[in-house]
């Protein structure tokens, strides 16, 4: 899992990439198998509207994670450092 953690942290862009593209085919996919009355254009703009929902839910995903972690060094230093 920390490998994981740590190519996503230095592949930012390519992981948000990797993302949206995931995210536009499977809504693609999706809505090609059913049979929706809508014109191809309108496909592909719900296709970047749930990419993009999925995007900001990952991304706020990360900054919670990000938030937590932070604040539990910044609690553990501060128990570390009492006076003697």
């Amino acid at each position: 899992m920390e490998a994981i953690q740590t190519w996503v942290s230095k592949n930012k862009l390519t992981s948000i990439g990797a993302l949206w593209a995931s995210g536009i085919g499977a809504s693609l996919a999706y809505n090609s198998r059913t049979r929706s009355p809508l014109k191809p254009s309108l496909k592909l703009i719900h296709a970047r509207m749930h990419a993009q929902a999925l995007t900001l839910a990952v991304l706020s995903g990360a900054a919670v994670y990000h938030y937590y972690e932070k604040s539990t060094m910044e609690h553990g230093e501060s128990t570390h450092d009492s006076p003697k």
